[in-house]
């Protein structure tokens, strides 16, 4: 189940991407010879208003055919892509990471309006020796308020203890068997780095989430606007992490997932539901959106980045060097794809394995 829903969100991710490109291309009257979803060998395909629509082996990634997008085959006609403008070409490129982010934003209103995955403010266990438990607070305890603030989901509870602008003691109440019951606890205070490696001191008083999941549910209008809401926050996340990345302060390794950590994501979204399906496509959706446009050649962003340097030198790069930079940017992708890749391997513990069930076989 978990391998076929992992198919079908990575061919919807895909195929939004590529008809970005394609309908942008249709409306600037550019022909479009082929749409492939995936790569390799053909599995099959058929052909509608002279355009070849093509479903090949490899399902991670596809590319839409332009006529005349190469210099090699550009016959200088109305309906070729280069005998465009830059700005009518760029149009082409973005299109298909705006796609992207237009899904982003349409799943999360869904997920908005059917429900909204959060885990609910139960307490699944404690850590021995640690504040809550000394206090008497006991597992199955449901959390209703803290410091006088309204508690619906675990993240409130993470906002009002970890991160708290009150000082201790905090004032703990909690629903046990119908009854209400405050507890006033002193934290203890350690210094933890945050995703960004920054370092900041937190309160924590030992207490585990249950791990249930209830479900937040709007209107349609309100929908709307929590999904707008959360998808610039996510942009700016993403950014943020982009930009850490690079300049070293968070883990490369720790950061970025493949295939592989696709995969397991959509594992444990398939074990809550198909919200949570729906969520993890639409921040999957904002995550390659905005990979792409990074300007690295062979990519959305590195194709935008070659049409913005013709637009400034009124005239394009000759064909010798940009090849010679798309070679090195395709080199940069394949380096990072295998390293990745073995890195997911690692991660989520496949190497380990694979390790163990060879020392079964040939006993060493």
């Amino acid at each position: 189940m978990t391998l076929i829903v992992f198919l079908v969100v990575i061919n919807i991710l895909i195929f939004v991407h590529e008809f970005g490109h394609f309908i942008a291309a249709r409306r600037l009257g550019i022909k479009v010879e082929k749409f492939s979803l995936g790569f390799g060998k053909k599995l099959f395909g058929f052909k509608y208003k002279d355009i070849d629509f093509y479903f090949c082996l490899i399902p991670f990634g596809g590319y839409v055919k332009l006529a005349g997008d190469t210099r090699e085959e550009f016959k200088n006609q109305s309906w070729e892509y280069l005998s465009k403008n830059p700005k009518d070409r760029a149009k082409v490129i973005f299109a298909g990471p705006l796609f992207n982010y237009i899904l982003a934003f349409l799943f999360l209103w869904l997920v908005f309006c059917v429900g909204y995955p959060r885990m609910s403010p139960v307490v699944g266990d404690l850590v021995k020796d640690m504040p809550a438990k000394k206090a008497g607070i006991m597992k199955g305890d449901l959390i209703s308020e803290i410091n006088g603030v309204k508690i619906k989901y675990w993240p409130d509870v993470l906002e009002n203890i970890r991160n708290a602008k009150s000082q201790p003691p905090f004032r703990i109440t909690v629903e046990r068997n119908k009854e209400l019951l405050t507890f006033e606890i002193n934290p203890i205070i350690k210094t933890q780095k945050d995703y960004f490696g920054k370092e900041h001191k937190i309160n924590l008083i030992g207490i585990i989430p249950q791990g249930e999941i209830v479900y937040e549910k709007y209107n349609f209008f309100v929908a709307f606007e929590k999904s707008l809401f959360h998808l610039l926050e996510m942009t700016w996340v993403t950014l943020k992490s982009i930009f850490y990345l690079l300049i070293g302060y968070i883990s490369f390794k720790e950061a970025v997932v493949g295939p592989v950590g696709i995969y397991e994501m959509t594992n444990a979204a398939v074990h809550y539901g198909v919200n949570a399906i729906l969520h993890m496509i639409a921040m999957l959706s904002l995550a390659l959106a905005i990979f792409n446009v990074l300007p690295i050649p062979v990519l959305d962003g590195g194709h935008l980045m070659f049409l913005a340097i013709e637009s400034i030198r009124r005239r394009p790069l000759s064909a010798k060097t940009e090849q010679k930079i798309a070679d090195i940017g395709f080199g940069f992708i394949i380096i990072l794809a295998v390293f990745i890749f073995f890195n997911d391997l690692i991660k989520f513990g496949y190497l380990e394995k694979l390790n163990t069930v060879l020392k079964k076989v040939y006993n060493f």
